[in-house]
This record gives C-alpha cells, sequence and structure tokens, in this order.
C-alpha cells in the first residue's frame, strides 16, 4: 500500500510540475506565439543545422503498448534521415491536460474569463511539444516521436502541425496483453492481474486510435500490422518510407547494427531489455502468447474484444494464421535461436522446422514447434 501511496503521490507531483512549467511557458511567451512562427534551431552530431518549426514535417508513431511501437521507431532511428528517439513520457501528459481544457468545464470557462483562450492554449502546447520534440535527441532531416497513447490525440495534432504524418501499429490484442502482463509493462486503466480486463481496455484503446487515424485521413495516418512488420519487414518498410516519403535505405532492416551509433538508435534502460528491439527482426514473440491465456476468456473473447475481429484477427484460432515469413527473418530466427541460451537440440530442431516454414503454413509450423509459442 506505501508503494502504491508513493507512486500516487509523485505522478500527482509530476502532474503538478508538468502543468506549472506549461502554463509558466506560456505566460512568458504567448505574445510571441501569436505574432509570429516559433522557430527551433539545433545541430546533430556532426554539426549539421536544422531549423524547425510548427509546418516542418514530422511523424508521429502510436498504438497500445506491447504492439510494436518501440520496434518500429528502432526501424525508422535506423534510417539517417530520420529521428524519433526514446519515449518522451512527458507528450501524453500535455496531451491530456489540453484536452480537459478544452472541454466545456468550470476550467475552461474561468481561464477564458482570465483571458487565456484557446488559441493561447494551442499555441503554448505546440511551442512545447516542439521544444521537447526537437532537443530530445540528435537533430535530423525527419523528426519522429514514439510515445504509444499520443495517438488518442491525433486529430488535435494534426491541428496544430498541419505537415505531421501518423504511424497506428496494431497487433493481435491478445499478444500485446500476454506480453503486457508477462513483462508486468504498468499501463494507467489496465489491471495486470486480469486478461480479461486487459483485454477489454485493450480494445477500447485501440478503436479510439483508429477512429481517430480514420478522422484524420489515409493520407496523413498508416496503419501498419506488428505481424507484417515481423514477417515480410522489407514490404512493410517500403510502404512505411514512401508513406512519409523517405528515400529507400537498406539499414532499417538492421536496427539492431545501429544501437548506440552515431546518429543511430538510442534505447533507455527498458528498452534494451525488450529482445525484439535488441535483436534482428526475428519470429520469437509472434505467438508467444498461445497456451496462457484462460479458457473462459477465450471462450468469449467476442464480447471481451470485439476490435480483434473489426482488425481482422480471428477471436477463435489459437493461433491465426498471421502470413509467411520472408526467407531473410527465418534465417534471422535461426542465428536468434543459435546465439541464445538455447540447447543445441532445441536450436536443430528449429533449423528442420524452419526449413518446412519456407512451404509449408506458418501457422502449422509455430504451433507444432514449442519453442515459437
Amino acid at each position: 500500500k506505501m508503494s502504491k501511496l508513493l507512486e500516487n503521490v509523485l505522478s500527482l507531483y509530476l502532474t503538478i510540475l508538468t502543468l506549472f512549467c506549461l502554463l509558466s511557458y506560456s505566460v512568458v511567451t504567448v505574445h510571441s506565439l501569436l505574432t509570429h512562427m516559433v522557430s527551433i534551431r539545433a545541430r546533430n552530431w556532426n554539426q549539421t543545422q536544422y531549423r524547425y518549426n510548427q509546418n516542418t514535417p514530422m511523424v508521429f508513431v502510436g498504438g497500445v503498448p506491447r504492439s510494436g511501437t518501440t520496434l518500429m521507431r528502432a526501424m525508422l532511428d535506423a534510417h539517417p534521415d530520420i529521428r524519433c528517439g526514446e519515449e518522451t513520457r512527458v507528450i501524453p501528459r500535455i496531451l491530456s491536460l489540453r484536452q480537459g481544457w478544452g472541454r466545456q468545464t468550470e476550467e475552461r470557462w474561468a481561464l477564458e474569463d482570465e483571458g487565456v483562450s484557446q488559441e493561447m492554449l494551442d499555441a503554448a502546447t505546440r511551442a512545447f511539444l516542439l521544444e521537447v520534440i526537437a532537443r530530445h535527441g540528435d537533430p535530423a532531416p525527419l523528426l519522429c516521436n514514439k510515445d504509444p497513447f499520443t495517438l488518442k490525440s491525433a486529430v488535435y495534432l494534426s491541428h496544430i502541425f498541419p505537415n505531421s504524418k501518423f504511424l497506428l501499429m496494431l497487433r493481435d490484442g491478445r499478444a500485446s496483453v500476454h506480453s503486457m502482463i508477462s513483462r508486468r509493462v504498468t499501463i494507467a486503466g489496465f489491471n495486470l492481474s486480469s486478461y480479461r480486463d486487459c483485454l477489454t481496455k485493450w480494445s477500447n484503446a485501440i478503436e479510439v486510435m483508429l477512429s481517430q487515424c480514420m478522422a484524420v485521413g489515409r493520407s496523413r495516418c498508416m496503419t501498419i500490422r506488428y505481424e507484417d512488420l515481423v514477417l515480410q519487414p522489407r514490404a512493410t518498410m517500403r510502404r512505411v518510407l514512401r508513406f512519409l516519403k523517405s528515400p529507400w535505405h537498406e539499414g532499417v532492416l538492421h536496427h539492431e547494427e545501429a544501437i548506440g551509433q552515431p546518429g543511430g538508435v538510442s534505447l533507455s534502460r527498458s528498452e534494451r531489455s525488450t529482445d525484439q528491439v535488441i535483436k534482428p527482426v526475428n519470429l520469437e514473440a509472434l505467438t508467444r502468447w498461445v497456451g496462457h491465456i484462460p479458457a473462459d476468456v477465450q471462450q468469449d473473447m467476442e464480447n471481451i474484444a470485439p476490435m480483434l475481429r473489426k482488425l481482422g484477427y480471428n477471436p477463435k484460432a489459437n493461433p491465426p494464421d498471421y502470413g509467411q515469413p520472408d526467407p531473410e527473418v527465418i534465417n534471422n530466427t535461426e542465428r536468434v535461436y543459435l546465439n541464445t541460451e538455447y540447447d543445441i537440440q532445441t536450436a536443430f530442431q528449429f533449423i528442420q522446422c524452419s526449413s518446412r516454414i519456407r512451404v509449408a503454413s506458418y501457422s502449422v509450423i509455430i504451433s507444432s514447434f514449442p519453442c515459437l509459442s
């Protein structure tokens, strides 16, 4: 109870501090924000200077946590023209505060009575976010932010950054929920002791994000399946880079080689503990959830998580047929299993199975090979 109380007190403190900083920033700069465009200059590791403003193209990567957002941003970070960086954690908090001030409440009326208009709050929020995103890591021609829940505010972000684009990561909710529960990833509102609760919350969250993405429009918001990214990374990343109007670069398929390199992939301590991010793209995590979801939850899956079927995932299949992996992904997975702590017999079994994956149904092989589930 003490640790929970301490966590709540710390959360309250951070909220108050964030609110104070944002309001202070708005008071000091609001006149200049409304009279001319805010511009930020920054130099990268090789002293190239970049200038950013509200019209600068940028990318927001989001989705429900444990849906491949970190893998996507790491692959983008391996591109020399793109910089995403680690999660800021403060941007979703700012957006949540701003959303609250926009509702028809006494707080909004009080602000407007004191002369704080919605336009002023937009200008201050835009400047604050631009400052955080631009200086959060090395500058690059195309800035990117990855805070999963930012896509709950995609419509608002598309308004304050008119040339921004959005990547919404989709993943089988059963896999996302199993990952957050097994790794004890704390997410506000998710009860990690209940698959039923987490699957319901997942369904609600992705429904909101998908509706925001659709409202922004297909020209500015793209959905990417985690399963496609893992099974066919080359075709998927070609599609993503075309959408972002960025040239193809082979490095995006080898993000693990750019970790810690100048202008490459910077990982936080928690991200370094994520196998999929520090290893080449492989099949390890694809069906790890199979066999872990309680039987009563599986039977009621249609009602618990209706977004599964809406997104094209068969709620009755365990596992579904996600598709065929590229040969290079199979090779990556062979290397991963040979270079980890699995015994030689297990590694040899995988190599035998992987030769069948090339010609057989992927779902059949996965379900018959325990170390992949």
